[in-house]
């Protein structure tokens, strides 16, 4: 036992993590001035140029809801529901995260990581769903080229419910 953790340890880490790619998503959530303001539940999901959902990056709720009843307004992300969120149980392990403040928010995906790197190269769709409760739907997609061959950021720009969108790439 000690022998296989000596050697693990004496390996350099110039394997395929060091040449894998990074993806990072910064995302501008604006205070909106209403009477009643929640916190949006947010979706981030990677297309393939069919419209088909590649991975799951980031689902903020509230978590904190007694008996996970956070979940139940899930749904409200109609396109994300649709596509990927009625299959899968939440919460989702590396995936799911609690709601942000309006500010700017970046999160990266080190459970996604293996997906990504296995991914075809080709153009991707990064799609950001945000929907509040007595508040605005909004969707958001930035086109991503995958793999990167150098460092990139790709934007849009929400109009009501998200602000800035930039996923920023490096090889």
């Amino acid at each position: 036992m000690k022998l296989r953790y000596s050697i693990a340890l004496g390996i350099p880490l110039v394997s395929a993590q060091a040449m894998a790619a990074d993806l990072a998503l910064k995302l501008e959530i604006p205070q909106l001035n209403v009477a009643e303001y929640h916190k949006p539940y947010i979706a981030a999901w990677l297309e393939n140029a069919d419209q088909k959902v590649v991975t799951n990056l980031a689902v903020l709720y509230d978590m904190k809801k007694k008996d996970n009843a956070g979940t139940k307004w899930l749904k409200d992300m109609r396109q994300w529901w649709r596509k990927a969120g009625r299959d899968v149980e939440m919460p989702l392990d590396g995936v799911s995260g609690a709601t942000r403040a309006p500010g700017e928010h970046t999160l990266t995906f080190p459970v996604a990581k293996d997906a990504l790197n296995k991914l075809p190269a080709g153009q991707y769709t990064l799609v950001v769903e945000a929907a509040r409760e007595a508040g605005g739907r909004e969707l958001v997609k930035v086109p991503v080229a995958w793999p990167p061959k150098a460092a990139k950021d790709f934007a849009a720009k929400g109009k009501e419910e998200l602000g800035n969108v930039v996923v920023q790439v490096k090889p």
